[in-house]
């Protein structure tokens, strides 16, 4: 199977709606070589990623745009549009083995042959006024929402969301500590280093397969961003509690949670997703964990809860992701501004039935991977005005920015994804 076909028929799937994640996945099937699903990958994640400064692009070369049925010809301008400007391709063979795809249609081979080749002429200029409209090459809608909530921090945070992000991993300290790890790291020449919000978060220079790091099939480390690693720390969980996990999927603060303290009483962690749970207990099972899994509704806790309360509750909640673009840069595509309004009524309904479920005196931490306002800060603000049994502990910390609610990281701050958390107590 020709690569670029496969990286085509994945970015039209992306177009339709599917997730770029899922996407590639169903596309492996065909592509059993290493090296070329590396190459996929990287040229899928990257066009996806400059999508809208690609498409513009392409139609400024274009005499007419292409019909919605030939999708899969627009992808194959994009992607070779991707290639001429981003990737270690030579330009003739970008050119060539685009157009090469397009085997029994002329009339598309001679299309993308003259799009890709009026490029390389105008490159310069057609960059320039990229530059000059679609710099960020973000939806307009999310331009705007960004700036209204960061003003002059807009334009870092959407910069930071084209950018690569940091391959970070948390040690699983029951088998070994961080300066450990790092010393198995260097026998392997695995450039890495600390990060300093966590004792157990480690960067590396240059991300690696997770075959290639020491000791990962046994469980002793795993693959997570460090703002995501604070949750265990904020939630602080004690031994002896009854601890609840809200929206798990996939399982990594789940997993911290049980290394952090194993001498719980016990940890349910449920998910409306079942392919999703099935993640969560992959991944303690690598790593010698165990949890109570449940596929369950969160509003619904009157089907799945026992009725013993919580000590502590961990609510990762559904949000826009916006904090965790550069990651999943389909989000781009795929997120429409009328999302966020739903997602806020989901966030209210999922936090107040959860509310229900804690224990007075116990605490529970909302989290969410977003950046807006309106999921992070106003919601809490807005779930305080509305139940008097609760009140905010105050996050004192050297990372993210203090709000009147809570704490917000926003993205590529110290190495780490756009978070939120906010930490409340039942009186």
């Amino acid at each position: 199977m020709n690569s670029r076909l496969v990286a085509a028929n994945v970015l039209v799937k992306v177009l339709s709606g599917k997730s770029l994640t899922t996407a590639l996945e169903n596309a492996w099937e065909q592509v059993p070589d290493v090296q070329e699903r590396a190459f996929i990958q990287a040229l899928c994640y990257g066009t996806v990623r400059q999508y809208y400064r690609l498409e513009f692009i392409l139609n400024q070369l274009l005499n007419k745009p292409i019909k919605d049925k030939d999708v899969q010809i627009k992808a194959l301008a994009l992607l070779g549009l991707y290639q001429l400007n981003y990737m270690r391709v030579k330009d003739h063979a970008a050119v060539s083995e685009t157009v090469a795809v397009m085997k029994k249609k002329q009339w598309a081979k001679s299309l993308l042959n003259a799009v890709l080749r009026r490029y390389l002429r105008e490159q310069e200029q057609l960059e320039a006024l990229a530059d000059k409209h679609v710099a960020y090459a973000h939806p307009d809608w999310m331009i705007k929402a960004v700036k209204a909530d960061w003003g002059s921090e807009a334009k870092q945070i959407l910069l930071a969301n084209n950018q690569l992000p940091p391959m970070t991993l948390r040690v699983n300290t029951r088998f070994c500590q961080r300066d450990v790890y790092l010393n198995l790291l260097a026998e392997q020449q695995i450039a890495a280093g600390e990060l300093t919000n966590s004792d157990q978060a480690i960067i590396l220079s240059e991300p690696v397969a997770v075959e290639k790091l020491p000791k990962f099939a046994e469980g002793w480390v795993s693959v997570q961003d460090a703002a995501a690693q604070l949750a265990a720390q904020l939630l602080d969980v004690q031994a002896g509690e009854r601890v609840l996990d809200v929206c798990a999927a996939p399982g990594g603060k789940t997993a911290h949670i049980l290394e952090s303290q194993p001498e719980l009483k016990s940890l349910l962690a449920i998910d409306i997703d079942t392919q999703r749970l099935s993640r969560v207990q992959e991944n303690l099972t690598r790593l010698h964990l165990h949890a109570d899994l449940l596929v369950a509704d969160a509003i619904q806790a009157k089907d799945w809860w026992d009725g013993v309360l919580f000590e502590r509750i961990l609510l990762d909640a559904p949000c826009s992701a916006l904090g965790v673009i550069r990651r999943h840069p389909d989000i781009k595509l795929l997120r429409r501004a009328d999302d966020i309004t739903r997602l806020q009524t989901l966030q209210q309904e999922i936090l107040q039935t959860a509310w229900g479920l804690l224990a007075p005196g116990g605490t529970l931490l909302y989290a969410t991977c977003s950046i807006l306002q309106q999921e992070n800060e106003l919601q809490i603000e807005h779930f305080l005005q509305q139940n008097n049994d609760a009140q905010e502990i105050p996050i004192q910390a050297d990372w993210g920015i203090k709000r009147p609610f809570g704490r917000q990281i926003l993205t590529g701050s110290q190495s780490m994804d756009g978070f939120y958390y906010a930490r409340l107590q039942k009186k």
